[in-house]
This record gives structure tokens, C-alpha cells and sequence, in this order.
């Protein structure tokens, strides 16, 4: 039971080191810890980690954090979400317009299979009125240059 405990929490603490923590956005995690899921099984998969650690423990590490990285998103302030989904779609090659539609498109699918109903509902719809604060902001931008 110890070494499970401990090879889970070496899972983790490699995950978040090595993985997460050079993501800079909430919303960049959130793509990326979604990235990792099969589509068709639901699984998560990363193939480094589970030739050190075991597909099981990682599966279980990385639904863990993909839970808590959309809650924490969901406890910051709208504004800040705001401006989180801003440095997120910046960072992207393309235009703003370009990569705010690929938000629209993927991003309802950035919650994680396991979140209760409510909160994917909250979180897609923060996600449309902050894309459409966005669009509004850069649109706005443009006529006043």
C-alpha cells in the first residue's frame, strides 16, 4: 500500500514538474491534459511516464489533474479567466480570430469526462462569452487604429 502511494505521488510530482508547470495558461493544461486522452477508450495515455511508472497509475495521475486543473480554473474570478484564455489564444500560431474559433471548436471538450454536468456547463459557457470578449476586444482594437 506505501509503494502505491509513493509511486502515485511520484507520478504526479513528474507529471506537474516535468509537464505542467512549463504550461504558462489553465487553458493550456486544460488542452494539453486533454491531448493525452484516447477518444476512443477515455484512457490517458503518456508513454514516457508509463514506462516508469505503469499505464494504470498514470491514467489515474493524469484524470486527477486534469479534474483539478478545470476546477482551479473555474474557482478564479471570470476576469481572470479572462485574461488566461487571452495569453492562451496568443500563444498560438495564427490569428486571433483563427485560434479563437479552434478554442470554440476544441475547447468545449478541454472538461474532463468525469466533471459533474453543472460545472462543464459553467465552464462552456464562461468559454463562449469570454471568446466573444475577446473577438469583441480585438475587433474593437482594429476600428479604433
Amino acid at each position: 500500500m506505501l509503494e502505491h502511494l509513493q509511486t502515485y505521488q511520484q507520478t504526479l510530482f513528474d507529471l506537474t514538474a516535468n509537464y505542467l508547470e512549463p504550461v504558462p495558461t489553465c487553458y493550456g493544461r486544460l488542452a494539453y491534459l486533454d491531448s493525452l486522452r484516447e477518444p476512443s477508450s477515455g484512457r490517458y495515455v503518456h508513454q514516457t511516464l508509463a514506462g516508469v511508472y505503469g499505464g494504470e497509475t498514470v491514467h489515474n495521475v493524469i484524470a486527477q489533474c486534469h479534474e483539478e486543473v478545470f476546477e482551479r480554473l473555474l474557482e478564479m474570478p471570470l476576469s481572470t479567466q479572462g485574461d488566461e484564455l487571452r495569453r492562451y489564444v496568443s500563444s498560438l500560431p495564427g490569428t486571433t480570430e483563427e485560434n479563437a474559433l479552434i478554442c470554440r471548436q476544441k475547447g468545449k471538450t478541454w472538461a474532463p469526462p468525469r466533471a459533474p454536468g453543472y460545472l462543464t456547463e459553467l465552464y462552456c459557457s464562461n468559454l463562449d462569452v469570454l471568446l466573444e470578449l475577446l473577438l469583441d476586444d480585438k475587433s474593437m482594437v482594429r476600428r479604433n487604429s
